[in-house]
């Protein structure tokens, strides 16, 4: 087996994965990375040493996910595996305090003529003409609207 990452597990990592999976109270992304890196274990005294391929129909998994996790093993270390990365993304508000102000007195103004009532769209094009904001998108205005019930 001529693997760029090698999986070799000490024996207390070992033990500790097992255990992990035998008690089975952890979430099931977690228990799954247990069981490949058990499987892909070719340390010389207790690993099956499996072969890609072997793992992915035992345990129905791709091929990618598992040269993702032995690569994450060896680089990373055996916690850093088996714990979702932390997500960094961060959502800036499209509107502020007084821009929402706006649109809620807006949209509780008296619907333009020959209209019924607002509508998301509407709202929008409304909201840009009287230059509260550059643009606003119809679904910015429904989750501000959301928001204030």
């Amino acid at each position: 087996m001529n693997k760029k990452y090698r999986v070799t597990l000490t024996a207390q990592e070992r033990q500790d994965l097992e255990a992990l999976v035998q008690k089975g109270k952890a979430a099931a992304r977690k228990l799954t990375r247990a069981r490949i890196l058990l499987k892909a274990d070719a340390s010389p005294q207790h690993g099956p040493a499996w072969t890609d391929e072997q793992i992915r129909d035992a345990l129905d998994v791709g091929l990618i996910t598992i040269h993702r996790l032995r690569q994450s093993f060896v680089e990373e270390g055996l916690e850093a595996t088996l714990q979702p990365r932390p997500r960094n993304r961060r959502y800036e508000r499209k509107l502020d305090g007084d821009q929402e102000a706006h649109l809620i007195a807006l949209a509780c103004s008296k619907a333009p003529v020959g209209r019924a009532r607002w509508t998301l769209r509407l709202l929008a094009e409304r909201f840009v003409a009287l230059g509260h904001v550059e643009e606003v998108s119809h679904e910015t205005v429904r989750q501000t609207l959301k928001k204030t019930s």
